[in-house]
């Protein structure tokens, strides 16, 4: 990925938008949206990619499809200060983690948790709060969502293999 620079006109704009909606889209139907070529539009599209405006394509898939019917925000307080790059050792260490950030205000990071029910739920929490630098968490559990066409609505990659455990004797029903 190349780090300089690049311009980025209302033509990429239109583009890029266009792949957000709808990613199969063809280089020629982009182009005839827009006013221009189909090789136009994969020169452009290889550029964005290049200088990694686009990082990647991936399909979206309602999530209860792949087993995943229960979701939650984990607010993680650490113990001291525990540096981004190990907060993000841990929670790849959790494939039912979907999103990780630090943030501001209270808590010192933000977990997006997917599972298959609430008890899948409470052994993800539980693993999580092992970590010895971890000091206390709070959770949220998602209803429903209010924006069902959201990226946050839907899951970009599949159902992990389930951590052997209170709850893994459901991994037949997922596959």
């Amino acid at each position: 990925m190349n780090s300089r620079p690049t311009s980025f006109d209302e033509l990429d704009r239109k583009i890029v938008t266009a792949l957000m909606a709808n990613a199969r889209s063809s280089f020629a139907e982009i182009g005839a949206g827009i006013g221009l070529s189909a090789t136009a539009v994969k020169r452009r599209v290889d550029r964005l990619r290049e200088t990694g405006v686009i990082t990647g394509f991936t399909a979206t898939v309602r999530p209860a499809a792949l087993g995943w019917r229960t979701e939650a925000y984990v607010e993680v307080y650490c113990e001291g200060a525990a540096p981004p790059r190990r907060l993000a050792e841990v929670v790849r260490n959790h494939p039912e983690i979907t999103a990780a950030m630090t943030v501001t205000g209270g808590a010192d990071a933000l977990l997006h948790v997917r599972a298959r029910d609430v008890e899948h739920f409470e052994e993800v929490l539980e693993r999580i709060r092992v970590e010895p630098f971890i000091r206390k968490t709070i959770s949220v559990m998602v209803l429903s969502h209010l924006l069902p066409e959201s990226p946050e609505a839907g899951a970009s990659h599949p159902v992990p293999e389930p951590v052997a455990g209170p709850g893994a004797g459901h991994a037949a029903e997922l596959r």
